[in-house]
């Protein structure tokens, strides 16, 4: 069974935050609320709990994980940020965009798509994540937990409790952050970043923003 951390959705505990980073750097896998979905996660100098999340997600070796930074400047020790990139980047943080960028050879080849050598980044509106990166000191792998409970069940995804959520990660994962918040449905935005002009390949949340900021919609 998963260890539960009982976490406030805006003033995280030190205490509890400082036991869950112990965790991770011990290989946890973790279960965890972001600005958007409930995701699962590690941390990204974990390899060989980043296996066992892609063996959850059922993600291919050439694909490549998102994980969440701090800030526009972290963001800069593990991509290479054009100036396009920066300006609509530096608009958009933290919110719920998933940026794609070229990566730096700071990101694990576990993480990359390794033909392309890009990597999805996000910097979330989020007091936990903000308090788990900043305690950390890596980035934290960042996937949507839901996509694998509707790899197992045929349900409405949208009629999922967070009590059917956590029940069914509950032997999957190390670790469970409740963050006592209803459960979201909506993903994050995509913007691909590795071109001349940002390029919006998911509507997530925010999208019109990224819009209004000069990003294009994919055709």
């Amino acid at each position: 069974m998963a260890k539960i951390y009982n976490i406030h959705p805006t003033t995280p505990q030190t205490r509890e935050i400082e036991a869950l980073i112990e965790d991770l750097r011990r290989g946890a896998v973790m279960l965890y609320p972001t600005d958007t979905v409930y995701a699962i996660g590690c941390d990204l100098n974990a390899k060989k709990a980043i296996e066992k999340v892609r063996q959850l997600k059922q993600i291919a070796n050439d694909k490549p994980l998102t994980f969440l930074c701090y800030s526009l400047s972290n963001i800069a020790s593990y991509a290479h940020v054009s100036d396009p990139a920066y300006r609509i980047i530096k608009h958009l943080i933290p919110g719920p965009y998933t940026f794609l960028l070229p990566a730096t050879k700071a990101v694990p080849r576990l993480v990359l798509n390794p033909k392309r050598r890009t990597t999805g980044i996000r910097v979330p509106k989020s007091p936990i994540c903000n308090a788990l990166l900043e305690s950390l000191g890596n980035p934290v792998i960042s996937t949507s937990a839901l996509s694998v409970v509707r790899n197992s069940t045929e349900d409405d995804i949208e009629a999922l409790s967070k009590a059917d959520l956590f029940d069914r990660m509950d032997k999957q994962v190390d670790v469970i952050l409740d963050s006592d918040t209803e459960l979201r449905y909506q993903v994050s935005t995509i913007l691909d970043l590795t071109g001349n002009s940002p390029v919006v390949t998911r509507k997530g949340l925010g999208w019109q923003e990224a819009i209004e900021w000069g990003a294009e919609l994919d055709d």
